[in-house]
């Protein structure tokens, strides 16, 4: 049998989640609930120490649990009130190729986030558009155009349903 002259290399090895007691669960929970919550709320809330409160936050952040807070924010608000996901599929599929793409759909302006698929399609991007014309130009510029990208299909969004958070 021929060696495979472009061998694969391996992903990233895998990892157990890390293993989660009932009050690191409730502070992520409290966390995801109110990421503004002091740490004095916080302790109160579930009726621990200040100190072994701001202590368990530290270490959910340290081992990646935690990996930041962020606000919600309303596009429409900041005068991008179109919402889009693009379903890319790729004529190739180099490791290295499929990173880059990823990267830079990720970079690009207006572009809230790009995930890297299983299935038909290789890419989902989520977007944000002023207008019916900018998201036009947006895709034409940004990805139909891109070398091989052999297909697009983009969705508009008429309501977003968050889901929530397990813990």
């Amino acid at each position: 049998m021929p060696k495979n002259p472009h061998p694969l290399t391996p992903g990233p090895a895998p990892t157990t989640p890390p293993l989660l007691d009932d009050v690191d669960r409730a502070l992520v929970q409290a966390l995801v609930d109110d990421g503004r919550i002091s740490n004095a709320a916080l302790a109160r809330r579930l009726g621990i120490a200040e100190s072994t409160c701001v202590g368990r936050v530290r270490a959910l952040r340290e081992r990646g649990v935690v990996t930041g807070i962020h606000a919600a924010v309303d596009h429409a608000h900041l005068g991008r009130p179109l919402q889009a996901v693009v379903a890319i599929r790729l004529a190739g599929h180099d490791r290295a190729q499929v990173e880059a793409f990823g990267d830079e759909m990720a970079s690009l302006p207006g572009v809230l986030a790009a995930f890297n698929i299983s299935g038909a399609d290789d890419f989902l991007v989520h977007v944000s558009a002023q207008s019916p014309d900018q998201l036009r130009d947006f895709v034409l510029d940004n990805i139909a155009s891109r070398p091989g990208v052999s297909h697009v299909q983009t969705s508009l969004v008429f309501r977003a349903h968050p889901g929530r958070v397990v813990v």
